[in-house]
Protein backbone atom coordinates (compact mmCIF):
# COMPACT_ATOMS: atom_id res chain seq x y z
CA UNK A 1 0.00 0.00 0.00
CA UNK A 2 3.08 2.40 0.81
CA UNK A 3 3.43 5.11 -1.90
CA UNK A 4 6.25 7.61 -2.37
CA UNK A 5 5.06 10.67 0.18
CA UNK A 6 8.15 11.80 2.35
CA UNK A 7 6.05 13.17 4.90
CA UNK A 8 7.69 13.96 8.41
CA UNK A 9 4.96 14.27 11.25
CA UNK A 10 4.14 14.81 15.13
CA UNK A 11 1.75 13.33 17.20
CA UNK A 12 0.22 14.63 20.10
CA UNK A 13 -1.75 12.49 22.37
CA UNK A 14 0.07 9.58 21.74
CA UNK A 15 -0.28 7.49 25.19
CA UNK A 16 -4.02 7.25 24.51
CA UNK A 17 -6.43 4.71 23.17
CA UNK A 18 -6.46 5.77 19.57
CA UNK A 19 -3.23 6.61 18.85
CA UNK A 20 -1.96 3.39 17.68
CA UNK A 21 -4.08 3.44 14.57
CA UNK A 22 -2.54 6.55 13.94
CA UNK A 23 1.21 5.14 14.30
CA UNK A 24 0.34 2.15 12.35
CA UNK A 25 -1.03 4.47 9.16
CA UNK A 26 2.19 6.69 9.45
CA UNK A 27 4.42 3.10 9.31
CA UNK A 28 1.96 1.20 6.53
CA UNK A 29 2.26 4.62 4.30
CA UNK A 30 6.20 4.74 5.11
CA UNK A 31 5.54 8.09 6.77
CA UNK A 32 8.36 9.65 9.48
CA UNK A 33 7.26 10.33 12.93
CA UNK A 34 9.87 12.86 14.21
CA UNK A 35 8.00 14.04 17.39
CA UNK A 36 5.47 12.86 19.84
CA UNK A 37 3.93 14.11 22.62
CA UNK A 38 1.78 13.02 25.97
CA UNK A 39 1.50 14.57 29.36
CA UNK A 40 1.61 10.65 30.40
CA UNK A 41 5.31 8.88 29.53
CA UNK A 42 3.50 4.95 29.16
CA UNK A 43 4.09 5.41 25.18
CA UNK A 44 5.83 2.26 24.39
CA UNK A 45 3.75 1.15 21.91
CA UNK A 46 6.28 3.56 19.98
CA UNK A 47 8.74 1.27 19.69
CA UNK A 48 6.46 -1.11 17.49
CA UNK A 49 5.96 1.72 14.84
CA UNK A 50 8.92 4.45 15.31
CA UNK A 51 11.42 3.50 18.08
CA UNK A 52 13.54 6.85 17.26
CA UNK A 53 10.87 9.07 17.56
CA UNK A 54 11.79 12.20 19.55
CA UNK A 55 9.43 11.72 23.01
CA UNK A 56 8.71 14.46 25.11
CA UNK A 57 6.04 15.58 28.26
CA UNK A 58 6.61 18.90 28.09
CA UNK A 59 3.95 21.24 25.87
CA UNK A 60 6.31 23.88 25.29
CA UNK A 61 9.14 21.34 24.01
CA UNK A 62 7.03 19.67 21.49
CA UNK A 63 5.57 23.36 20.58
CA UNK A 64 8.92 24.40 19.43
CA UNK A 65 9.74 20.68 17.79
CA UNK A 66 6.81 21.04 15.60
CA UNK A 67 7.65 24.57 14.92
CA UNK A 68 10.75 24.60 13.24
CA UNK A 69 9.57 23.28 9.84
CA UNK A 70 11.17 19.80 10.04
CA UNK A 71 7.43 18.62 10.28
CA UNK A 72 4.25 18.48 7.72
CA UNK A 73 1.82 17.51 9.72
CA UNK A 74 0.61 17.44 13.70
CA UNK A 75 -1.98 14.55 14.35
CA UNK A 76 -4.13 14.94 16.99
CA UNK A 77 -5.50 12.26 19.52
CA UNK A 78 -6.27 14.33 22.60
CA UNK A 79 -9.14 14.80 24.43
CA UNK A 80 -12.14 15.97 22.72
CA UNK A 81 -12.46 19.36 24.43
CA UNK A 82 -8.69 20.16 23.56
CA UNK A 83 -9.31 19.24 19.87
CA UNK A 84 -10.01 23.36 19.24
CA UNK A 85 -7.20 24.49 20.33
CA UNK A 86 -4.51 21.73 19.35
CA UNK A 87 -5.45 22.15 15.99
CA UNK A 88 -5.15 26.25 15.87
CA UNK A 89 -1.58 25.58 17.14
CA UNK A 90 -0.62 23.39 15.19
CA UNK A 91 -1.87 25.78 11.64
CA UNK A 92 -0.18 28.15 13.76
CA UNK A 93 3.14 26.60 13.84
CA UNK A 94 2.98 26.32 10.00
CA UNK A 95 1.80 22.50 9.56
CA UNK A 96 -1.57 20.59 8.05
CA UNK A 97 -3.69 19.27 11.00
CA UNK A 98 -5.05 15.92 11.20
CA UNK A 99 -7.42 15.66 14.09
CA UNK A 100 -9.45 12.48 15.32
CA UNK A 101 -13.13 12.74 14.95
CA UNK A 102 -14.93 14.59 16.76
CA UNK A 103 -13.20 17.57 14.94
CA UNK A 104 -15.48 19.57 17.28
CA UNK A 105 -18.13 19.21 19.65
CA UNK A 106 -19.65 22.60 18.68
CA UNK A 107 -20.07 24.56 14.97
CA UNK A 108 -18.51 27.83 16.89
CA UNK A 109 -15.37 25.63 17.37
CA UNK A 110 -15.59 24.63 13.70
CA UNK A 111 -15.38 28.38 12.95
CA UNK A 112 -12.86 29.37 14.37
CA UNK A 113 -10.68 26.35 13.41
CA UNK A 114 -12.19 27.18 9.98
CA UNK A 115 -10.41 31.18 10.34
CA UNK A 116 -7.33 29.86 11.51
CA UNK A 117 -7.00 27.38 8.55
CA UNK A 118 -7.50 30.32 6.38
CA UNK A 119 -5.46 32.64 8.04
CA UNK A 120 -2.49 30.45 8.10
CA UNK A 121 -2.92 28.59 4.37
CA UNK A 122 -2.34 25.24 5.75
CA UNK A 123 -5.31 22.34 5.95
CA UNK A 124 -7.45 20.53 8.77
CA UNK A 125 -8.50 17.00 7.73
CA UNK A 126 -10.59 14.85 10.15
CA UNK A 127 -11.50 10.93 10.71
CA UNK A 128 -14.39 10.13 9.18
CA UNK A 129 -13.35 6.41 8.73
CA UNK A 130 -16.73 4.95 8.09
CA UNK A 131 -17.23 6.82 4.76
CA UNK A 132 -14.33 4.47 3.89
CA UNK A 133 -16.38 1.46 4.51
CA UNK A 134 -17.07 -1.05 1.64
CA UNK A 135 -20.42 -1.26 2.48
CA UNK A 136 -21.03 2.15 3.35
CA UNK A 137 -19.58 3.22 -0.32
CA UNK A 138 -22.23 1.13 -1.36
CA UNK A 139 -25.21 1.99 0.76
CA UNK A 140 -24.71 5.64 -0.73
CA UNK A 141 -24.17 4.72 -3.84
CA UNK A 142 -27.56 2.87 -3.70
CA UNK A 143 -29.38 5.99 -1.74
CA UNK A 144 -28.11 8.47 -3.96
CA UNK A 145 -29.27 6.76 -7.26
CA UNK A 146 -32.89 5.72 -6.05
CA UNK A 147 -34.80 8.40 -7.85
CA UNK A 148 -37.55 7.78 -5.51
CA UNK A 149 -38.38 10.65 -3.27
CA UNK A 150 -38.53 8.30 0.02
CA UNK A 151 -38.11 8.53 3.06
CA UNK A 152 -35.66 5.79 4.89
CA UNK A 153 -36.62 4.01 8.10
CA UNK A 154 -33.44 3.50 9.83
CA UNK A 155 -32.20 1.98 13.32
CA UNK A 156 -29.15 1.94 14.79
CA UNK A 157 -27.82 0.28 17.80
CA UNK A 158 -24.42 0.60 18.81
CA UNK A 159 -23.38 -1.53 22.11
CA UNK A 160 -19.45 -1.39 23.14
CA UNK A 161 -19.19 -1.74 26.42
CA UNK A 162 -16.23 0.05 28.66
CA UNK A 163 -15.57 -0.51 32.24
CA UNK A 164 -15.75 1.27 34.81
CA UNK A 165 -12.50 3.75 34.21
CA UNK A 166 -14.53 5.56 31.63
CA UNK A 167 -16.70 7.46 34.10
CA UNK A 168 -13.97 8.35 35.54
CA UNK A 169 -11.57 9.81 32.67
CA UNK A 170 -12.35 12.67 30.46
CA UNK A 171 -14.97 10.83 29.07
CA UNK A 172 -17.20 10.70 31.51
CA UNK A 173 -16.83 14.42 31.90
CA UNK A 174 -19.55 15.50 29.36
CA UNK A 175 -18.00 19.21 29.52
CA UNK A 176 -14.91 17.63 28.33
CA UNK A 177 -15.82 14.86 26.08
CA UNK A 178 -19.14 16.27 24.55
CA UNK A 179 -20.90 13.56 26.36
CA UNK A 180 -21.47 9.81 25.01
CA UNK A 181 -23.24 10.15 21.62
CA UNK A 182 -19.74 12.64 20.42
CA UNK A 183 -17.56 9.51 22.25
CA UNK A 184 -19.06 6.60 20.89
CA UNK A 185 -21.52 7.79 18.43
CA UNK A 186 -19.81 10.82 15.82
CA UNK A 187 -18.81 8.80 13.48
CA UNK A 188 -22.15 7.06 13.04
CA UNK A 189 -24.04 10.55 13.47
CA UNK A 190 -21.48 11.43 10.29
CA UNK A 191 -22.17 8.32 8.03
CA UNK A 192 -25.72 9.04 8.49
CA UNK A 193 -25.76 12.66 7.44
CA UNK A 194 -23.40 11.86 4.37
CA UNK A 195 -25.76 9.60 2.97
CA UNK A 196 -29.41 10.55 3.70
CA UNK A 197 -29.00 14.07 4.36
CA UNK A 198 -29.13 16.97 6.96
CA UNK A 199 -30.78 16.61 10.53
CA UNK A 200 -33.81 18.49 10.32
CA UNK A 201 -35.24 17.50 13.81
CA UNK A 202 -33.98 15.46 17.07
CA UNK A 203 -36.29 13.86 19.44
CA UNK A 204 -34.44 12.72 22.30
CA UNK A 205 -36.24 9.89 24.76
CA UNK A 206 -33.10 9.05 27.02
CA UNK A 207 -29.58 10.54 27.90
CA UNK A 208 -27.48 9.28 30.67
CA UNK A 209 -24.13 8.52 31.70
CA UNK A 210 -24.11 4.94 30.03
CA UNK A 211 -26.71 5.49 27.07
CA UNK A 212 -28.46 7.49 24.45
CA UNK A 213 -31.59 6.95 22.69
CA UNK A 214 -33.49 8.91 20.05
CA UNK A 215 -34.62 10.20 17.18
CA UNK A 216 -33.19 12.19 14.32
CA UNK A 217 -35.41 13.07 11.49
CA UNK A 218 -32.70 13.75 8.43
CA UNK A 219 -33.55 14.80 4.97
CA UNK A 220 -34.27 11.31 3.96
CA UNK A 221 -34.49 9.15 6.64
CA UNK A 222 -36.27 8.70 10.12
CA UNK A 223 -33.34 7.20 12.39
CA UNK A 224 -34.22 5.40 15.72
CA UNK A 225 -30.89 5.04 17.26
CA UNK A 226 -29.31 3.53 20.53
CA UNK A 227 -26.12 4.29 21.77
CA UNK A 228 -24.21 2.40 24.70
CA UNK A 229 -21.50 1.51 26.98
CA UNK A 230 -23.01 -0.73 29.49
CA UNK A 231 -22.84 -4.66 28.91
CA UNK A 232 -26.16 -5.50 30.38
CA UNK A 233 -28.08 -3.38 27.26
CA UNK A 234 -26.71 -6.24 25.00
CA UNK A 235 -30.23 -7.25 23.06
CA UNK A 236 -28.35 -10.86 22.23
CA UNK A 237 -26.27 -12.58 24.30
CA UNK A 238 -22.31 -13.23 23.77
CA UNK A 239 -19.26 -14.85 24.93
CA UNK A 240 -17.27 -12.05 26.39
CA UNK A 241 -19.65 -9.68 27.67
CA UNK A 242 -17.34 -6.76 26.33
CA UNK A 243 -17.80 -7.85 22.58
CA UNK A 244 -19.31 -4.89 20.71
CA UNK A 245 -22.73 -5.14 18.88
CA UNK A 246 -23.53 -3.19 15.67
CA UNK A 247 -26.68 -3.14 13.75
CA UNK A 248 -27.99 -1.24 11.68
CA UNK A 249 -31.20 -1.88 9.64
CA UNK A 250 -32.71 0.45 6.59
CA UNK A 251 -36.32 -0.54 6.01
CA UNK A 252 -36.27 -3.69 7.59
CA UNK A 253 -33.12 -5.27 6.29
CA UNK A 254 -29.59 -5.18 7.88
CA UNK A 255 -26.65 -3.83 6.90
CA UNK A 256 -23.93 -5.84 7.41
CA UNK A 257 -20.89 -3.71 8.46
CA UNK A 258 -19.28 -6.16 11.00
CA UNK A 259 -15.65 -7.10 9.14
CA UNK A 260 -14.10 -4.02 7.46
CA UNK A 261 -12.66 -1.57 10.05
CA UNK A 262 -9.30 -2.58 10.49
CA UNK A 263 -8.00 -0.75 7.91
CA UNK A 264 -10.06 2.13 7.67
CA UNK A 265 -7.57 4.89 9.35
CA UNK A 266 -4.89 3.54 6.89
CA UNK A 267 -7.53 4.05 3.82
CA UNK A 268 -8.18 7.82 5.86
CA UNK A 269 -4.33 8.44 5.82
CA UNK A 270 -3.81 7.58 2.13
CA UNK A 271 -6.50 9.92 1.02
CA UNK A 272 -5.53 12.95 3.11
CA UNK A 273 -2.00 13.01 1.98
CA UNK A 274 -3.00 12.36 -1.72
CA UNK A 275 -5.10 15.51 -0.63
CA UNK A 276 -8.39 13.99 -0.54
CA UNK A 277 -9.10 13.87 2.87
CA UNK A 278 -12.14 15.23 4.71
CA UNK A 279 -12.37 18.83 5.74
CA UNK A 280 -13.99 21.25 8.50
CA UNK A 281 -16.97 21.48 5.92
CA UNK A 282 -16.89 17.66 5.78
CA UNK A 283 -17.69 17.36 9.51
CA UNK A 284 -19.70 20.08 9.69
CA UNK A 285 -23.12 18.20 9.85
CA UNK A 286 -22.44 15.93 12.12
CA UNK A 287 -20.76 18.41 14.49
CA UNK A 288 -24.71 20.41 14.03
CA UNK A 289 -26.54 17.18 14.50
CA UNK A 290 -24.56 16.62 17.89
CA UNK A 291 -25.02 20.26 19.17
CA UNK A 292 -28.73 19.48 18.55
CA UNK A 293 -28.43 16.19 20.54
CA UNK A 294 -26.77 17.41 23.50
CA UNK A 295 -29.51 20.70 23.72
CA UNK A 296 -32.75 18.49 23.41
CA UNK A 297 -34.50 17.73 26.70
CA UNK A 298 -35.07 13.47 26.82
CA UNK A 299 -38.74 13.21 27.03
CA UNK A 300 -39.29 9.53 28.00
CA UNK A 301 -40.20 6.56 25.72
CA UNK A 302 -43.16 8.16 23.82
CA UNK A 303 -44.17 8.33 20.04
CA UNK A 304 -42.05 6.43 17.56
CA UNK A 305 -38.95 5.14 19.58
CA UNK A 306 -36.29 2.35 19.89
CA UNK A 307 -37.32 -0.99 20.48
CA UNK A 308 -34.61 -2.36 22.01
CA UNK A 309 -33.99 0.96 24.18
CA UNK A 310 -36.70 0.97 25.74
CA UNK A 311 -36.56 -2.94 26.84
CA UNK A 312 -33.41 -2.43 28.21
CA UNK A 313 -33.59 0.97 29.80
CA UNK A 314 -37.36 0.14 31.62
CA UNK A 315 -36.59 -3.35 32.15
Amino acid sequence: MGIPISKKFAITGVAGYIAPRHLKAMKALDAELTVAHDLFDSVGIMDSYFPNAYFTTDADDFKRHIATGNTDFLTVCTPNHLHCSHVIGGLQTGNDVICEKPLATTPEELRMMDDCRKACGHQVWTILQLRHHPEIIRLKQAVDGDTRKATHDIDLTYITPRGSWYAASWKGDRTKSGGLVANIGIHFIDMLNWIFGETEQVVMHHYSADSAAGMLYMKKARVRFFLSINPAHRPVPADNIMTPYRSISIDGAEIDFTNGFTDLHTASYEHILKGEGFTIEDTAMAVKTLQAINGAEPKGFAGDYHQVAKTKITE
